[in-house]
């Protein structure tokens, strides 16, 4: 427990805590706003699917497969990258109820598992990652709120409009050691101001995710929107991942392998996006000299 408070927002919570218990089990709201967050993401991947005369059991089926390659993959992604202290830890892997899920993990994990269902069920891969990306990244902007809970995934001090105070001895938890040496200055009263990333990041997913339900009904080719998902929230990711004081860095190179992901995702999106427009401009225009 501890106090969170946005100080010129005029908000202030004591005492939040992290989760309850039920039956003497302890239970994280980080993990309920996951489950949330995934329900949402089907709900509205449900409607999309219904709008565009899909088959709703064709995403049941796929939806009940990727949630469990996600979790994998997004807890895979940040052992990996935090294994320092999980090879000393080992069992420490399997204990996700407080954190530890990299989203970019839980990307890649669907994708890769976009393109195998797509090919088993004979179904084009960029429509169904088209339809499915809008439920991730609303997934994403519910899914930050856990971070909230679990006082993590914040920046560095600000005394900008949306700061937020935390206790000092909560924020140390969450960050690398030349992130709090340059914090050290700021705490006042035993409490730190910073940058809430979960919160810029959860709100430029809702924008994210508003532009591509509506751009859906006017994409150019399958795969196009989510192309857009991928440039769209790496753009984002870039200046968010910048603030952050619990970086995930590319092993000893001290490169934040959330931005590096990020710049090649923008440009691959970009190249991809470029390259199909001209090739359906020059079918066009084959097809018109035809006529």
């Amino acid at each position: 427990m501890g106090e969170i408070s946005f100080p010129h927002l005029g908000i202030s919570i004591e005492n939040l805590p992290s989760g309850f218990s039920v039956f003497g089990f302890r239970i994280a709201y980080y993990g309920v706003i996951i489950a949330v967050a995934f329900v949402v993401g089907y709900y509205l991947v449900d409607r999309m699917v219904k709008k565009t005369k899909q088959s709703s059991e064709l995403y049941l089926d796929f939806a009940m497969i990727v949630i469990v390659m996600s979790i994998i993959g997004a807890r895979l992604y940040y052992v990996l990258f935090e294994w320092d202290y999980y090879k000393e830890n080992p069992l420490q892997i399997f204990n996700t109820r407080g954190g530890g899920l990299a989203i970019y993990g839980g990307v890649i994990a669907a994708m890769l598992t976009s393109v195998v269902y797509a090919k088993r069920k004979k179904i084009s891969v960029g429509l169904l990652m088209d339809t499915a990306c809008v439920g991730l990244v609303i997934g994403q902007a519910i899914g930050r709120w856990g971070n909230f809970f679990n006082r993590e995934a914040f920046g560095m001090y600000t005394d900008g409009l949306f700061a937020m105070r935390i206790p000092w001895d909560t924020a140390v938890s969450h960050m690398s050691a030349e992130s709090a040496q340059k914090l050290l200055p700021y705490v006042s009263d035993s409490m730190i101001q910073v940058h809430p990333t979960f919160l810029y990041e959860s709100m430029w997913n809702l924008i994210l995710f508003f532009f591509l339900w509506n751009y859906t009904f006017h994409k150019k080719f399958n795969g196009e929107v989510m192309c857009l998902y991928l440039a769209g929230y790496g753009i984002g990711r870039i200046w968010i991942e910048s603030l952050r004081t619990d970086q995930l860095l590319l092993w000893d190179t001290g490169i934040p392998v959330s931005q590096l992901l990020s710049g090649i995702m923008v440009i691959a999106s970009f190249w991809i996006i470029t390259f199909q427009r001209l090739r359906l401009k020059k079918k066009r225009k084959m097809e018109q000299s035809i006529e």
